[in-house]
């Protein structure tokens, strides 16, 4: 199956990878043009764990305040060198990220800061669910990992599907701007405040009402 440099173009597009690598990959792939796809997605990811032993400590903290400052976020991306954390790539990306924290409200940024106590009394609730459900013992555990999957999506930043495209995850994301950027790209921290948080308030849902924002834009 052949190619075209329409082909290379539209590849590069979409992977954000360089025309020769694309054009190779193509190759590879006979013009397949999925296939070549998941060819580069296989070298991005081994080039992006060669990354992870970088040290990573410019970056950026950057904030985000919902309109009429009913929601605040900061968050703490690093990168390698400041030239990338002055870049615009990375400046979208860190902006992106702190939105997303608005709207979908994370509790952590990885699955292994969840504390060993939460998530402990966690797995029991859905075992006693499982139960209550009459799912029979022995595939109760399987059930189980599942919906722990499922917990760790709700509250885990790197796991939730990104808001404005959500065939991907923010670790998915981190993966693309590392192969596009050329450098260990990490989220380290970040906090979020929401307007009258913990007293009692109308029920509105202000993480949906920032997700249809990022949206629409």
């Amino acid at each position: 199956m052949s190619f075209t440099a329409q082909d290379v173009a539209k590849l590069r597009a979409q992977t954000g990878v360089g025309m020769m690598e694309c054009k190779n990959a193509l190759t590879e792939a006979n013009g397949d043009f999925e296939k070549a796809i998941v060819i580069l997605r296989e070298r991005g990811l081994k080039a992006v764990d060669k990354k992870q032993g970088r040290i990573a400590s410019e970056g950026l903290v950057a904030s985000y305040i919902h309109m009429g400052g009913r929601i605040g976020v900061l968050v703490e991306v690093n990168c390698e060198t400041d030239f990338v954390a002055k870049s615009d790539d990375f400046q979208v990306l860190v902006k992106d990220i702190a939105m997303h924290i608005a709207a979908a409200n994370p509790k952590y940024v990885t699955e292994a800061e969840v504390p060993t106590a939460e998530l402990d009394a966690e797995k029991e609730i859905l075992k006693v669910q499982a139960l209550n459900e009459g799912k029979p013992a022995n595939i109760v555990e399987r059930m189980i990992e599942g919906r722990i999957k499922k917990y760790y999506e709700d509250v885990c930043l790197l796991n939730q599907p990104f808001v404005k495209d959500s065939s991907k995850t923010i670790k998915d994301i981190l993966t693309e701007a590392t192969l596009k950027i050329g450098e260990k790209i990490s989220i380290r921290r970040f906090v979020r405040y929401e307007l009258g948080e913990g007293l009692e308030k109308r029920n509105d849902n202000l993480a949906e009402e920032v997700a249809k924002q990022m949206a629409g834009k």
